[in-house]
């Protein structure tokens, strides 16, 4: 689960990391009362999960009372979308922060290296733009170090990270300890990122998060139920928040190839392979295993209110899956809602002859059946294409 700034301010102030004080806002009203609270100058910051939020004008220093009241009202409702085109966002929560005096900005995070299965620790001094900018400008400039799990990490090791980076002297015990708190945090609240930038060096000499983007393992959510609790269905995209509602397994993705598989592995290789033939998936959608035909009514919800959608590809292997059920599911659907694109239908195992039947019987609308994998693959390419 994605934190938003404040979230993860909130979690980091708990675990003795040094960030600024700031306050929640969801009106223009709270805003102003504060940006009062916490006097001037201060900054109002949209609140959405992506990056890129001060080149779209989500961050906005107020001087004065009315400046608070026209930045809140600027930036709530404010359609951002991200630097690598994720989104639009549109931002329902500010977070009024005071202004920070900065002398120098860091870069700084922990991520779980599934390959290396280990931790790793990245320190820069060149702060304030993203880690893959910094690697193309400098590859030096970003200090690595992987944590071995029978060591753990202390004031020793980020000392030496810390060096290694260029950080100033006076700055850099600050640095270190900043770094071993966080590390702390990213293990006790079963982070699998934490990422801080800028981590500025402030006027006064004191090093702080300015920002906090924090992913938290969504398996491990039950043993933290106040972070659970920060998850609110109004700031997510519209497909995810359904899906969440029904019950289902879903990802948005960018494409117009709407993708419903059972299991999460057959579900990936179908987007392999569509993406083979040439398409783009729309999403990632995994029915489950057994799945029933009000499973598949609620698949076909979500994925038909996603506007891009121009085609929808069923890739089912029945295993405890039954075929017959993932048919009626879709004649069901295909009563009850306008599907309005060509369905591309492969079914394979438990009852599938039986299944193939009941669509060959209901002689839906732009329903194409075929036999393989790919073939299904190459014929959603070529419907959506048409569209």
């Amino acid at each position: 689960m994605d934190l938003l700034e404040y979230q993860g301010k909130q979690l980091f102030a708990r675990h003795g990391v040094p960030v600024p004080s700031g306050k929640h806002a969801k009106t223009i009203e709270e805003a102003v009362a504060a940006a009062e609270e916490i006097g001037y100058p201060c900054v109002v910051k949209a609140q959405v999960h992506i990056g890129g939020r001060g080149k779209a004008g989500g961050i906005k220093v107020a001087e004065d009372r009315d400046e608070a009241e026209q930045h809140a009202s600027a930036i709530l409702g404010m359609q951002i979308t991200g630097p690598h085109g994720e989104g639009p966002f549109e931002v329902h929560e500010l977070w009024i922060e005071e202004a920070s005096k900065i002398d120098a900005e860091y870069y700084a995070s922990i991520i779980l290296d599934r390959s290396a299965k280990k931790l790793l620790v990245m320190l820069s001094t060149m702060g304030g733009m993203n880690v893959e900018e910094i690697a193309d400008k400098d590859p030096d400039a970003l200090v690595r170090r992987h944590v071995e799990p029978a060591e753990g990490f202390g004031p020793e090791q980020a000392a030496q990270i810390a060096a290694d980076a260029g950080v100033d002297e006076d700055a850099r015990a600050e640095t270190a300890e900043m770094l071993v708190k966080l590390y702390t945090a990213f293990n006790e609240l079963d982070a699998t990122l934490i990422e801080v930038n800028p981590l500025v060096v402030t006027s006064d000499r004191r090093v702080v998060a300015l920002d906090s983007k924090t992913t938290i393992d969504n398996s491990a959510l039950y043993r933290h139920e106040d972070v659970a609790g920060f998850e609110e269905l109004s700031a997510m995209d519209p497909q995810e928040r359904m899906a969440k509602e029904k019950g289902l397994t879903y990802v948005k993705l960018d494409g117009d190839i709407g993708i419903l598989a059972n299991g999460a592995g057959l579900c990936m290789s179908t987007l392999d392979v569509v993406a083979q033939a040439g398409g783009d998936p729309a999403n990632f959608l995994d029915a489950g295993g057994g799945s029933k035909a009000d499973a598949i009514v609620a698949a076909l919800e979500v994925i038909t209110s996603d506007e891009k959608v121009k085609a929808i590809l069923f890739n089912i292997f029945g295993g405890i899956t039954r075929c017959d059920e993932i048919a009626k599911g879709i004649i069901e659907a295909a009563g009850r809602i306008d599907l309005g694109v060509p369905l591309i239908v492969r079914l394979d195992g438990t009852n599938s002859e039986e299944g193939l039947g009941l669509l060959a019987d209901a002689t839906l609308p732009d329903l194409h059946i075929e036999k393989t994998m790919l073939g299904a693959a190459a014929k959603v390419v070529e419907v959506a294409s048409q569209r």
